[in-house]
């Protein structure tokens, strides 16, 4: 733009004086020139304004399960289960930053009743070119299926499943670094060194219980992360995470040691029909996982679908885990769920589906429906 105004200039510098004075150009080359460089702050505006984006996504879900197990209680409540509002903005072609929070039930109070959470899952800048990428700060880490792609309007269910939740545990974010690099656009591979868990025997060493989401995330022992994702074909995606960390406990507790997951997925797609199948498994060093089973904790799922037209989709899952399957005893929950989607447009769904749940011995046990609506944009 400094260079159109300069010609324009000398343009008009050069222009034969006949009508006007001297005094009356310069007057009018002053003001052309006003008007350019006021044209000029426009369009600045108007680019910055142009690489600065806010998403938002949000569900609510109906749920009305009975509980088989003798006394306890049936889950029958209407949730704004979670509602984000993400923030992105380009500095360049190459470099973004990225602030994503989270509302979950619907407000948060402060009367200790965990009614709801306010988070920050994501706040991270990102540099890139075409073959690598490096992310600083917190992010949502590649693992699985779920846990990169969780707006309600990507996955069948109204409830996220139940392996991807209580194992991998989605969602889950950490604090740290991500490298990526891609040996071609169907196959990349990210490592990725992050903040850990803080797990401990109160919550039976659970890994979901273990997050620390980057509130003053005690940082004793790193985690060390590396995914592969791979685009055989058309048809076929795969990927794979093996993650390690030596002290799950953050040094704690004596009796716990090293916790390593690996995880394995496939999608198949073929026209209108879909399957996808899901494994992750979690080994737990220490007598002190071992003493209550969650020295292993496991789970996988397979999800056939088909999409009937452009609105309807219909599916069915089954699926199956136990945090504490180191147990001599049964400690299993297995699930099975079949459904319908409904996106009356690209980025709005509505959902129903019906569930049917066995659960180990004197644990909950929850059958019956539910319903949801979720978009975004």
């Amino acid at each position: 733009m400094k260079l159109l105004i300069s010609l324009v200039l000398s343009g008009l510098a050069l222009m034969p004086i006949t009508a006007y004075s001297q005094t009356d150009v310069e007057k009018e080359l002053e003001a052309i020139k006003k008007r350019l460089e006021k044209a000029e702050k426009k369009l600045e505006e108007k680019e910055s304004t142009s690489r600065t984006g806010i998403a938002s996504y949000a569900e609510v879900h109906y749920n009305n399960l009975d509980n088989k197990l003798a006394g306890g209680s049936d889950k029958k409540e209407i949730d704004v289960h979670r509602a984000i509002i993400e923030v992105e903005h380009h500095f360049t072609d190459d470099v973004r930053a990225e602030v994503e929070l989270e509302v979950e039930h619907a407000y948060v109070t402060d009367s200790g009743t965990n009614e709801g959470e306010l988070e920050v899952e994501q706040a991270f800048v990102e540099f890139k070119n075409e073959t690598r990428i490096l992310k600083l700060g917190q992010f949502i880490l590649p693992v699985g299926i779920l846990n990169k792609k969780h707006k309600p309007t990507d996955f069948y269910g109204v409830e996220r499943n139940n392996v991807e939740n209580k194992i991998i545990p989605t969602t889950w974010w950490e604090a740290g670094v991500l490298y990526q690099y891609k040996f071609s656009k169907n196959l990349s591979v990210d490592a990725i060194i992050s903040s850990g868990f803080k797990t401990s025997l109160a919550n039976n060493y659970a890994v979901r219980s273990g997050r620390q989401k980057g509130s003053k995330a005690q940082a004793d022992d790193l985690a060390y992360l590396a995914t592969l994702k791979w685009k055989i074909n058309e048809n076929v995606k795969v990927g794979a995470s093996l993650q390690h960390q030596t002290d799950i406990t953050q040094g704690l507790d004596a009796t716990a040691g090293s916790a390593n997951l690996l995880t394995a997925h496939v999608i198949w797609n073929m026209d209108a029909v879909s399957v996808t199948a899901l494994y992750a498994t979690w080994d737990l060093d220490g007598s002190g996982p071992a003493s209550v089973g969650a020295d292993e904790q496991t789970g996988w799922y397979v999800e056939p679908a088909y999409r009937i037209n452009k609105e309807f989709g219909v599916f069915a899952r089954y699926s199956t885990w136990d945090n504490q399957a180191g147990n001599a005893t049964d400690t299993e929950y297995s699930q099975m769920d079949i459904g319908v989607n409904y996106w009356p447009m690209k980025n709005i769904v509505i959902k129903a589906d019906y569930q049917d749940q066995d659960s180990p011995a004197g644990e909950n046990e929850f059958d019956g429906i539910n319903l949801g609506m979720g978009f975004k944009f």
